[in-house]
């Protein structure tokens, strides 16, 4: 495509922000323990997987000196190391505890509700089915809180062939990043396949997951297209664009603005953009930015929840009197977002 018309696929169009969109708390609590564990302790700082799925988070926290590793054996003895935000098996906490790694636990506090949940209702004697992305590392995390007893389902079908050893006592949790959607059909499955099975007091799907997942459910109908700011890696970033898409939308995910076509654009005079809970304002910025290249005229922000949830650190990370941490302009608030020509009202339907 040339440069007129890459510059002809946005002219003229508006940007409509879902609100919300971005950072969880869950997300930036993971953040901060390692950023703030970096400046008390010194680099390097060990992460077990990516503390957020985030590619561009993920480089930023290398540059500052956090090394990301998968097996704990490539962690030299006596180092301090985190948990990423998507929790950890017992097995993988029994071996840090046993090498004498100096931990610190940023699994988001909504995954360790699973867990304990998992734990309390194993020892009242529960098997549990877990709806979840096989290989996904919160449902390694969840099912690694057992070592037996935890069935895993990814759809409709896999609950026709599940084989728990009794039905007397079971129970279902859930991904905290799925589709609400799809884990309401599969949860329905569950039901009718097993009447009496208990289902979680409250929902397991996170709060921001939802929330972004409703946001775009707003979102979608008001737009002629639908740009997601995540990473492939990231669940609940894929979720909300397969969720535009189920609702009549054409949907991209984006890693980065480099990586938005202008194709996409081609004809569209209202484009939809939100980001996953695990995706940087700063990269919205960006994306922002790369539409208004090709012509678009103004940015608006729709109505929506604000979220104030705000998680406790882990202990042990107060810095000391006179160390603070940077102004955040890279991976928490970023910079601002618009100009004073933003139009706030929603856009007519």
């Amino acid at each position: 495509m040339s440069d007129t018309q890459a510059g002809a696929a946005g002219a003229g169009a508006e940007i409509f922000l879902a609100e919300p969109r971005g950072f969880c708390a869950g997300v930036d609590r993971a953040i901060e323990i390692v950023e703030r564990a970096l400046l008390k302790f010194g680099a390097p700082i060990y992460v077990r997987h990516e503390i957020v799925h985030n590619t561009f988070v993920v480089n930023d926290l290398k540059s500052k000196g956090a090394i990301f590793i998968e097996d704990l054996a490539d962690v030299p003895l006596g180092s301090t190391l985190v948990f990423s935000a998507h929790g950890v098996s017992k097995a993988v906490q029994a071996e840090a505890q046993a090498r004498g790694f100096d931990v610190f636990d940023a699994t988001c506090p909504l995954v360790t509700k699973v867990h304990v949940e998992v734990a309390k209702l194993a020892k009242e004697g529960y098997e549990f089915i877990m709806i979840g992305h096989k290989g996904h590392p919160e449902v390694e995390g969840t099912m690694g809180q057992l070592q037996s007893g935890i069935h895993l389902v990814e759809d409709v079908a896999d609950v026709a062939r599940v084989q728990p050893l009794q039905t007397e006592r079971l129970a279902v949790v859930t991904q905290t990043t799925l589709s609400v959607d799809d884990a309401s059909e599969i949860s329905a499955a569950v039901r009718r396949r097993f009447p009496s099975v208990r289902e979680p007091k409250q929902q397991d799907i996170c709060y921001a997951t939802q929330n972004r997942q409703d946001a775009v459910k707003m979102l979608s109908p008001k737009v002629d297209v639908v740009i997601v700011v995540g990473s492939p890696t990231s669940s609940n970033s894929n979720r909300l664009a397969e969720l535009a898409r189920k609702l009549g939308v054409d949907s991209y995910m984006v890693d980065s603005a480099d990586e938005l076509q202008p194709q996409w654009l081609a004809g569209k005079t209202r484009v939809g953009l939100t980001a996953g809970a695990s995706a940087p304002e700063i990269l919205v910025k960006a994306v922002i930015d790369r539409i208004r290249s090709y012509g678009a005229v103004s940015v608006r922000k729709m109505d929506g929840i604000q979220e104030t949830v705000k998680f406790p650190l882990p202990k042990g990370l107060r810095l000391a009197a006179g160390i603070q941490l940077g102004d955040g302009s890279r991976l928490h608030q970023g910079p601002p977002l618009l100009d004073d020509a933003y139009d706030s009202q929603e856009p007519e339907a």
